[in-house]
């Protein structure tokens, strides 16, 4: 088979030549590990280059762009996955000044304005200080959900410019996800309790991300994409952010409406969110008609073997947590990558690979494990 159609297979159910194989995301340090040289790939590290990049001048974020895409498809075809990545993290926002090497000032001096100062040797770009901020009022809300319903412009493949370039370098061999569609409630302190104050508004955001979503959905599919990322994160190790109810009454509405568009499009509606995601999990995997799971979080209980038995209709991807990577030894990741591929052997429909981000602190060792692990015996 080629990369293509194994994936395919997983998410029709149907048997595949070798489980399918992929990876979440990559630190740049594991990727230039990869590749012999700095890889332009990553998290908040991309952001940072980014932001280098756009300080220099056009001709240098050309560069940018131009390199983190080689590097991605590069990788790809180095570790020889099935399922490909077409990008990493970016920050489009043009910094107003640099300050140091590592720190840049974005804004406005007389207005709103953020720090951003880049750690070296976790790959983080966090904001490090910002003008004072009003926390967000109910009518602040009502206001962005009606901005939000009062959209019109309709999506262009010209939005998705690294997508459009994977599947034009990918489309005859590998699989190549389409993005854009999502539902999800925002996860500010105003959002959340506005779902216990105000359900009726957050109800009305939702249905608006579905609605924008389903278009996306339809031109995505027009141009090739089957498999379609999507979702949020709205959990941790101890459980949704909201409650069940909250869950059934204001997210399974819009999912379920989305699951409708993509598969009138001919696509496949997939959901990715981390932690222990069991207490909605009938709404979520079910009535919901999202078709694939993904950034399964393994340490929360999310486990491959249960999800297939419960929801055989789902197709999964993940079953390697990047914890055990980071800090695991290496039998725990070849135990682990191991267990993941007997589920897919045994039970089909599922990818393997590290569910979310291989991080920068990540021994080569362990990574180097799971991907021999996952190569020979698959």
């Amino acid at each position: 088979m080629l990369p293509k159609d194994r994936v395919a297979a997983a998410f029709e159910h149907r048997p595949y030549d070798k489980v399918p194989i992929y990876q979440g995301g990559f630190s740049s340090r594991v990727a230039s590990a990869v590749l012999g040289r700095e890889a332009y790939v990553g998290g908040e590290i991309q952001q940072y280059r980014e932001s280098v990049a756009m300080w220099e001048g056009p001709d240098a974020h050309a560069e940018f762009v131009a390199r983190s895409r080689r590097d991605a498809w590069d990788l790809v075809r180095k570790l020889d996955l099935d399922l490909v990545r077409p990008a990493y993290w970016r920050l489009t926002q043009k910094p107003t000044r640099r300050i140091d090497e590592f720190t840049f000032f974005y804004g406005s001096e007389k207005g709103a304005w953020s720090i951003r100062r880049f750690d070296p040797e976790y790959e983080l770009f966090p904001i490090v200080d910002r003008s004072p901020r009003k926390e967000p009022t109910i009518e602040d809300l009502e206001a962005s959900v009606a901005a939000s319903e009062a959209r019109t412009r309709e999506p262009r493949i010209e939005d998705f410019p690294d997508h459009a370039a994977a599947m034009q370098e990918f489309g005859d061999t590998r699989a190549v996800p389409g993005a854009g569609i999502g539902v999800a409630v925002p996860r500010e302190p105003a959002w959340l309790e506005a779902v216990a104050l105000r359900p009726d508004l957050v109800r009305r955001h939702t249905d608006a991300m579905a609605a924008r979503s389903a278009k996306v959905a339809a031109m995505m599919a027009r141009h090739g994409f089957k498999f379609l990322m999507g979702g949020g994160d709205f959990a941790s190790k101890h459980g949704p952010f909201y409650s069940p109810k909250a869950f059934h009454e204001i997210m399974l509405p819009g999912l379920t409406k989305l699951s409708e568009a993509c598969h009138a499009a001919g696509a496949y509606h997939m959901f990715a969110s981390d932690g222990d995601l069991w207490p909605v999990a009938d709404d979520l995997f079910g009535a919901s008609g999202v078709d694939c799971f993904y950034e399964i979080d393994r340490r929360c209980g999310m486990d491959l073997a249960l999800l297939r038995e419960r929801f055989p209709h789902l197709t999964l991807m993940g079953g390697i947590a990047s914890e055990t990577l980071h800090i695991g030894g290496r039998k725990d990741v070849i135990e682990e990558t191991r267990s993941a591929l007997r589920v897919g052997k045994e039970m089909g429909s599922v990818i393997v690979g590290c569910s979310n981000q291989i991080v920068a602190p990540t021994p080569m060792d362990n990574f180097w494990a799971m991907m021999d692990t996952l190569h020979s015996e698959r």
